[in-house]
């Protein structure tokens, strides 16, 4: 989907894009023992995905260098990184599915899904070791920074379970936090390694950080209204875990009292049936429109990254295609 709408708007191959980042990610496999170390990042690196960080990654190296092939090894590092924390966030989701299929901590053990988790994170790093020293200093200072972050927004999205007085800005915050960063990095990693100069680079990371935003709110409307085929996550997953989404917090500040003594009743109880506790908290979203108080927030972070692209001293072509990027993502899905 994303491939066919690129495509049409960018001066860019982003079928060679997506051939090369697989075949350079085929010639890294990490072969070696311990087996039951390296067969779980192997499998996660195999499930696929949108694969859409790397490809920012190498669009970012192209606009700016025309030699989008010296930014696969920091593409892989961001594609390895993002992969690390969807396997210790499933554990900590307890998580049964990932892209359709078991997550590690299912297939093999919680154990193993830690210390495969923490091997990727050390692998990720290892990638920019390919790159001179200036290069090399600017994406492990960038990469170290982001990952902290990472880790900041994990931490809040877990506090957000235990608390009631959750609010929007805050929700926002933390899925910058999460989500957001990576986007922005994988962008500004690509204009990095293509040495674009600093204020080319933060003009891409601000609308990968917009970007961001608007892709995990859509996530977080896919999550409950989503398919699970589709999907290839379990469709409620957050309403399970009691998530404090855009969706909650909006219902509970549109709500009658009713709707509202229901949602927090829901998320601070353990449900014997989680089938009915999705079914009534999805209805109850639905007669307050939160779905599309959801999409009308995912299009204002999306046409906010776009006014980033003005700064940008690429062709318009280029900047038509990002635009096209970012409103594809509103209508994902996946």
């Amino acid at each position: 989907m994303f491939t066919v709408f690129l495509q049409k708007f960018l001066d860019l191959d982003i079928l060679l894009y997506q051939s090369d980042f697989i075949s350079y990610l085929e010639s890294q496999k990490v072969s070696r023992e311990p087996k039951n170390l390296y067969e779980p990042i192997e499998y996660i690196l195999q499930l696929g995905g949108k694969r859409i960080r790397p490809m920012l990654t190498l669009i970012a190296a192209d606009v700016f260098s025309n030699d989008y092939q010296r930014a696969l090894p920091a593409a892989l590092a961001v594609e390895v990184f993002h992969n690390f924390t969807l396997v210790h966030d499933d554990i900590m989701d307890d998580a049964p599915l990932r892209r359709g299929k078991e997550t590690v901590h299912e297939k093999w053990n919680i154990n193993t899904g830690i210390l495969s988790g923490d091997a990727m994170l050390i692998l990720a790093y290892q990638y920019f070791e390919n790159y001179e020293s200036t290069v090399f200093q600017k994406l492990a200072k960038l990469f170290s920074k982001t990952a902290l972050e990472v880790c900041d927004g994990q931490q809040l999205d877990v506090d957000f379970e235990t608390r009631n007085d959750v609010t929007i800005d805050e929700y926002i915050k933390m899925i910058t936090l999460k989500t957001s960063v990576l986007v922005a990095a994988a962008l500004k990693m690509g204009a990095i390694v293509a040495k674009a100069d600093e204020e080319q680079a933060q003009h891409l990371y601000d609308y990968g950080l917009n970007l961001g935003i608007a892709f995990q709110l859509q996530d977080d409307y896919l999550d409950t209204f989503g398919d699970s085929k589709s999907f290839g996550k379990q469709v409620g997953g957050d309403i399970i875990e009691n998530k404090k989404t855009f969706l909650y917090l909006k219902a509970l500040e549109l709500a009658n009292n009713t709707d509202k003594e229901n949602l927090l009743r829901l998320y601070n109880e353990k449900q014997k049936n989680n089938t009915e506790k999705i079914a009534t908290v999805s209805n109850i979203f639905k007669e307050n429109n939160i779905p599309q108080e959801t999409h009308k927030l995912i299009e204002y972070y999306t046409n906010k990254s776009f006014e980033s692209l003005e700064h940008l001293t690429i062709t318009s072509k280029q900047k038509e295609g990002l635009r096209v990027f970012g409103k594809n993502l509103m209508s994902r899905k996946v």
